[in-house]
Parts: structure tokens; C-alpha cells; sequence
């Protein structure tokens, strides 16, 4: 009998097979985190003995961690595949940063927009993301071939998928967001991480970092441009992350876990969300709803 892990696989690779057969001009969206690094594992093996056709998209909102950057471009400068990275100049221009605006605003002018500008500029008409539907309540509500007009979601145009037959049918102007790895959970990306061994930014991984306590949650003093307030306290903690962003608007967790084995043995017994530290998903009610109807991620 196959175990989840490989039912898990098969499907993803479907799904973008499916894909890459009725797009016209597909992207995946790279985020640099833990499931975009096993969708790019994916791809490989889906397109293979070819190399993957269709370009890569970075959204970069010239805040995210120091490592993720450079965790990336040693990717692509090794793999040769092509990766566009797209910010938005006007938002960059004005600083729209995490710091001095809201989540919100930060999120709608740097990711939102920004990504809109580079889907419009390029014309893509499938894009293909790591997202997963257990992050985060409004994304358990996308279908894994999930239609945009105008590249915002809006739930009721989603489509019955019974049996795995999806309606890829659209309007010209339409486009799809699809989701290979929907039905994966947190826990099933790590094992498969262990059983592919995939290599990720060493931000997911326990050691002494420098951080403070900031809304409730650890944030690592990445660069100077966050300066602790008076009333910080700056801390050197074995902490690591669940999920990586825009380091000022993402939290870490104090933890011991070094290596692939004990995260897993940690989110076996662990009760809060691998989102929990993302502030850009607590600014409003129904917060990552909003943003998604507006087009995002």
C-alpha cells in the first residue's frame, strides 16, 4: 500500500501536468519558504526528463529576511531556470514599509498590487502556488484550480472539482491560481522534506538569534532599519520559524528543533498554527479573506 507522502506526490504532479498542458503562458510563484521549495522538488519531477518550461515569479518587497534572498539566488544561479522578480516601484518609491503603515496597507501596496502589475505586465494565465488549504481558514475555501476575474477570488464563481476532473475553461481575460499541493498539510511538507531531502533557508532551523518581543511574537532584528523601541528588551534565543515573510511581520518561535526529525517530533505535539506568527493574517477580522478577494496570494 502507498503511503500518504506518495499519494501526496502523485497527485501534486498531476495537477501541474494538468496545468502545463492547457496553459498558454503558466508561472509558479516562488516565496522562497519550506512548500515552495518542495513544489519546485515537484516540478522537476513532473517535467522530467525535460527541465521545467515555465517561468518562475518572486514577488519581492525588499523586506523580506537577508537569507531569503540569498537562499534564492544561489537556487536559480545553480539551476539556471529562469526567475522574474517583480516590486512594486511606486509602493518602493513612497516607502510603504511594515514598520511606519498597517499590515494591511503594507500587504495591499507591496504584495497585492505589486503582484497584479507583474501578472498583468507578463500575461500569465495559470499560476501556480505552494499554498496549502490547512494555513489558514480562507484558504481551506479555494478549489485546487481556483478561477480569478481579474485576478481577484471571489467564492462563489469557484467550480465542483468531483473525482479530480477540472473545469479549466475561461474567458480570455480570465486567469487560474492553482494549488498542487492543496491537500497537504504542515507535517506531510516536513516528512517529505526528510524523504526527499530538500534543502531550505537555515531560518527554519534552531539557533541563537537576535530578536525582541514585539506584539506578542519573537522578531529577529534582521537589519538596522527595525530599531527596538525603549521598552524592548534585545534577546539572543534558540528560536526558529515556521513560516518566513517580511521579517518585520513575522514571529518566531523559541524551540531547540535543529534538524528535520525533531520539527516534525515538535509539530507532532505542538497546538498553535504554523500561522500564528504571521501579523499580516491578525490586522482585521477575516483579514486573509479580504486581501484574497482583492487578489492576493
Amino acid at each position: 500500500m502507498k503511503s500518504i507522502i506518495s499519494n501526496l506526490e502523485e497527485e501534486a504532479i498531476y495537477i501541474i501536468r494538468e496545468t502545463i498542458a492547457t496553459a498558454n503562458n503558466p508561472v509558479v510563484l516562488y516565496s522562497i519558504g519550506k512548500d515552495s521549495s518542495v513544489l519546485f522538488h515537484i516540478l522537476k519531477k513532473a517535467t522530467y526528463p525535460n527541465k521545467i518550461s515555465c517561468k518562475f515569479l518572486h514577488i519581492d518587497t525588499k523586506w523580506k529576511f537577508k537569507e531569503m534572498i540569498n537562499f534564492r539566488d544561489n537556487l536559480f544561479r545553480k539551476s539556471e531556470y529562469n526567475l522574474l522578480v517583480h516590486t512594486n516601484k511606486e509602493g518602493n518609491k513612497k516607502n510603504i514599509n511594515p514598520i511606519n503603515f498597517s499590515p494591511g496597507l503594507y500587504t495591499d501596496i507591496m504584495k497585492t498590487e505589486a503582484l497584479r502589475q507583474a501578472l498583468i505586465k507578463y500575461n500569465f494565465d495559470f499560476i501556480i502556488t505552494g499554498s496549502r488549504r490547512d494555513e489558514e481558514k480562507s484558504r481551506s475555501k479555494e478549489k485546487i484550480f481556483s478561477l480569478r476575474k481579474n485576478n481577484a477570488w471571489n467564492p462563489k464563481d469557484q467550480r465542483p472539482e468531483f473525482w479530480f476532473h477540472f473545469n479549466k475553461l475561461k474567458q480570455e481575460e480570465d486567469t487560474f491560481r492553482v494549488f498542487p499541493l492543496s491537500n497537504w498539510q504542515e507535517i506531510d511538507i516536513w516528512k517529505y522534506i526528510e524523504l526527499e531531502n530538500i534543502k531550505l533557508p537555515s531560518l527554519y532551523f534552531s539557533k541563537k538569534r537576535k530578536v525582541i518581543k514585539r506584539n506578542g511574537g519573537y522578531i529577529m532584528l534582521d537589519d538596522r532599519r527595525l530599531k527596538p523601541l525603549k521598552k524592548e528588551k534585545v534577546e539572543f534565543l534558540d528560536i526558529r520559524f515556521r513560516t518566513l515573510g517580511c521579517y518585520p511581520l513575522t514571529a518566531g518561535i523559541i524551540s531547540k528543533a535543529k534538524t528535520v526529525k525533531e520539527i516534525i517530533k515538535e509539530l507532532q505535539v505542538s497546538k498553535i498554527s504554523e500561522r500564528n506568527g504571521r501579523f499580516i493574517d491578525h490586522d482585521t477580522i477575516s483579514s486573509m479573506e479580504i486581501k484574497k478577494l482583492k487578489g492576493y496570494f
